[in-house]
């Protein structure tokens, strides 16, 4: 009998923080052997666990771990996995389709490293991600979507060039498979999620628009749902590396007031 977030195979990583330790894990979702990465801090400790949903399809945007070990400074547990289909790993990359009970399952790993405290981050399509996390799982501490995808159709016509990705990934144009796109799309369910969600986006951001985000608010206060919003009007997709390094702090500073 094969159990989701079943851990089957572990094997040491190369860390770019002598403080943290990185382990690239293979883990069972849906029967699929699928891969992510693990980030612990050295020193002796219990943590809050840290999913980081990435963003990008396949190679682009694939995990960094950098990004990893950097949030894993701030006194987390972090799990990235890298989703189906990447890296090895089993079954095909489906764009927040059956690929987001990687996400989903990415918790059942967390648990066996961190304490009770589970915390969502998604960054662009990793935004999405998130999202179905919290709406699948009543066991999520918060979560913060940052430059986060809320809506599969608008991204399809937004982003003239994920157009043929998406629609060989989803079975066709918005036009022709509504269905299959609002499936895919959080927004509609969003009165499923019991954590706080914070909303982080840059008004220039020209790969995922600020609409998302408005969007994902205005869902939320429908829903009557706990949240906040941070928005900056000077930032587009990626922060400056000194504003990026701050809204990190923050953020984690956010989650473990939750």
């Amino acid at each position: 009998m094969t159990i989701n977030g079943e851990i089957v195979e572990k094997r040491p990583y190369p860390s770019p923080n002598p403080a943290i330790r990185l382990t690239e894990i293979t883990y069972l979702s849906l029967g699929l052997r699928v891969k992510g990465l693990l980030a612990e801090p050295k020193a002796e400790g219990t943590y809050d666990g840290f999913l980081y949903l990435r963003g990008g399809m396949q190679s682009i945007g694939m995990v960094r771990p950098a990004r990893v070990a950097q949030f894993a400074a701030q006194g987390f547990i972090v799990f990235a996995p890298y989703y189906r289909g990447n890296r090895g790993g089993e079954g095909r990359d489906e764009f927040a389709g059956q690929d987001r009970f990687d996400a989903v399952h990415g918790v059942d790993v967390l648990k066996q490293f961190c304490n009770d405290h589970i915390h969502v981050f998604g960054f662009s399509r990793g935004g999405i991600m998130a999202l179905w996390t919290a709406i699948l799982r009543k066991d999520i501490t918060s979560v913060v979507t940052w430059a986060g995808v809320s809506d599969a159709t608008a991204t399809y016509w937004e982003r003239t060039d994920m157009r043929r990705m998406m629609k060989r990934v989803i079975g066709g144009t918005p036009n022709r498979v509504p269905e299959a796109y609002d499936a895919r799309t959080p927004l509609f369910q969003v009165d499923q999620i019991t954590a706080p969600v914070l909303i982080i986006h840059g008004y220039r951001d020209e790969n995922v628009d600020i609409e998302h985000a408005r969007q994902l608010a205005f869902y939320l206060e429908d829903a009557n749902k706990v949240y906040e919003t941070w928005y900056d009007q000077r930032f587009a997709h990626q922060y400056p590396p000194a504003q990026n390094r701050e809204t990190v702090r923050a953020l984690c500073e956010w989650m473990k007031k939750q």
